[in-house]
Formats: structure tokens, C-alpha cells, sequence
């Protein structure tokens, strides 16, 4: 049983990709890290895949998707970050009432750093194709407020990565990722 989180490691043309969506992929990379420098070892499987081709189409996504989609029932849930590393607010989720009611009840772990809403829909290009088929979602929320000031622009360099902020976003991914891959049983679906 597989616990995915991910990140996509593509550009656009004229940026560098670092928020969209490298980003992404370092906190999806910091969460498996931490949770083995702490020596947990979670009931699921914990999986990080770094997309590629997303901006082009998803087609990294869609070949994943093709390559594993038999074994769809041992996936529990799919989480992408996708939209900045900003300072984060939450999840987005997509899964039936009985997975949300869980979800949101993971998210109270998160009241020390004030990172507990969980909103409608989870959004991903790259995890599209499983919630499609049932498989439950998550995508990071974060402040939003800058986004559009680097998305797909030469601006999108290191330098718009904020450091702390990063680093509350990994530890919303490695707290929900974590309990979820250590529960008893699986996401309701």
C-alpha cells in the first residue's frame, strides 16, 4: 500500500522552475527525510515521485498513471504541491465524508503552527488521473498572495523561496503523509 507525494521538477521557458514547482519536489523530498532521520518506519509505504513534463501537458503523469494504475486499489492517497511554497493554510482534499472527517482530524495535529483548514478539491495536473478514479487527493494550500508575481516568469529563481516558510510547508506534507501511511487501515474511498 503506497502513500504517494510529489512535486514536478519541469519549467516553463523562460523561468527556472523553482517555485513551479522545484518547490514542490523539496518538500515532498524534505517529508520522506525527515520521517527516516527520525527513524519511523510507517505501516504503508511512503512513495516521492518527482514529475516531469507537467507544464508540457502532464505527459510524466500520464505515463506513471498507465504504469501503475492496476495496482490502483494500494494506492491510499495521492498528494501533489503545486501551487508555491508560500506559508501554508491547509489542504486541499478530495476523498468521500468519512476520509475528509479523518483528514481533517490529522490536520489538528498541525494547530502548534496554525496550518488546519481543510478546503474542497485538491488540485494537480499530476494526480488528476488517480483522484478520476477514486484514489483520494491532497495539494497543499499556501498563501497565494505572490504566486503570480513569479509563475512562469524569469522571475520564478531561488531567490522568491522563502526558507522558514519552506520549511512549514514540509511539515505539513511529512505530518499528513506520515500518520496516513501508519493508520491501521487505509483511506475510506
Amino acid at each position: 500500500q503506497i502513500v504517494l507525494v510529489s512535486g514536478h521538477l519541469d519549467s516553463w521557458d523562460v523561468g527556472q522552475g523553482a517555485m513551479d514547482d522545484g518547490g514542490g519536489a523539496f518538500i515532498s523530498w524534505e517529508a520522506l527525510s525527515l520521517i527516516k532521520d527520525l527513524g519511523l518506519r510507517p505501516k504503508r509505504t511512503l512513495r516521492l515521485v518527482l514529475w516531469t513534463a507537467e507544464e508540457q501537458g502532464g505527459i510524466g503523469a500520464k505515463q506513471y498513471y498507465q504504469l501503475h494504475k492496476e495496482n490502483i486499489s494500494n494506492f491510499d492517497i495521492v498528494m501533489e504541491s503545486d501551487e508555491g511554497t508560500f506559508k501554508p493554510s491547509g489542504l486541499g482534499f478530495t476523498g468521500n465524508a468519512k476520509a475528509r472527517d479523518i483528514v481533517k482530524e490529522i490536520m489538528t495535529l498541525l494547530q502548534p503552527i496554525n496550518v488546519t483548514d481543510v478546503y474542497d478539491n485538491a488540485d494537480g495536473t499530476d494526480i488528476d488521473y488517480w483522484m478520476t478514479d477514486g484514489v483520494p487527493g491532497a495539494s497543499l494550500r499556501d498563501d497565494l498572495s505572490k504566486y503570480f508575481w513569479f509563475h512562469h516568469s524569469q522571475g520564478d529563481t531561488m531567490t522568491v523561496q522563502d526558507p522558514n516558510q519552506m520549511n512549514l510547508c514540509a511539515a505539513v506534507w511529512t505530518v499528513v503523509s506520515y500518520v496516513i501511511a501508519d493508520m491501521e487501515e487505509m483511506l475510506p474511498r
